[in-house]
């Protein structure tokens, strides 16, 4: 009996850690499309503030970051999106796993942890299948972000987010805020 509860418990460390490396493998990928996603983003951001202004960037903004997402899920065969708690478009309020994790994000905030490197993930199942899901924070950099979310937007400003997003609730924000997450799920 000793010796096959022995063999039980070998043959389970490979296999967790086989789990795990798993695991880690699926966060690296996850990272380098987030990554792309953040970079794609923000470079259209960046270019439109600098052309045309916050008006151009929002309405950048609107359009880019659905198209972007929808991409790369498209390339990866993953559901690719962000999401908060406080969403401004609301095809990105989070499900109850990604209201549980950015929850847990701005704990980890409160307890002194600063959002830049924030994330989680697990293995969870959805519709009785296991999948992998990743998310990762997006901190509140001053430039430019508190330009369309912060607590003092120009009257301009505030009324072009009104007519793409009237149900808005991204304001308010503070530099080093958690403005919300990026979010993965990768299919097992």
């Amino acid at each position: 009996m000793k010796k096959i509860m022995l063999l039980a418990i070998m043959l389970a460390v490979p296999a967790a850690q086989t789990v795990a490396d798993e695991q880690a493998q699926r966060a690296d990928q996850s990272r380098a499309v987030i990554k792309s996603f953040a970079g794609a983003l923000k470079g259209e951001l960046k270019g439109a503030l600098k052309s045309e202004g916050p008006l151009k960037a929002i309405e950048v903004c609107n359009s880019s970051a659905q198209h972007i997402a929808a991409e790369l899920s498209k390339k990866h065969g993953w559901e690719i999106s962000r999401t908060s708690l406080k969403p401004r478009n609301a095809a990105n309020t989070p499900d109850a796993w990604e209201r549980a994790v950015l929850e847990k994000f701005e704990a980890r905030k409160a307890a002194g942890e600063g959002p830049k490197m924030m994330e989680h993930y697990e293995i969870v199942t959805m519709n009785g299948d296991p999948v992998f899901r990743y998310m990762k924070a997006i901190p509140t950099a001053k430039k430019p972000c508190l330009v369309c979310h912060g607590s003092n937007l120009k009257p301009k400003v505030a009324a072009v987010i009104d007519k793409y997003y009237p149900n808005d609730q991204a304001r308010g924000y503070k530099a080093g805020d958690i403005r919300g997450a990026f979010s993965i799920i990768q299919p097992m």
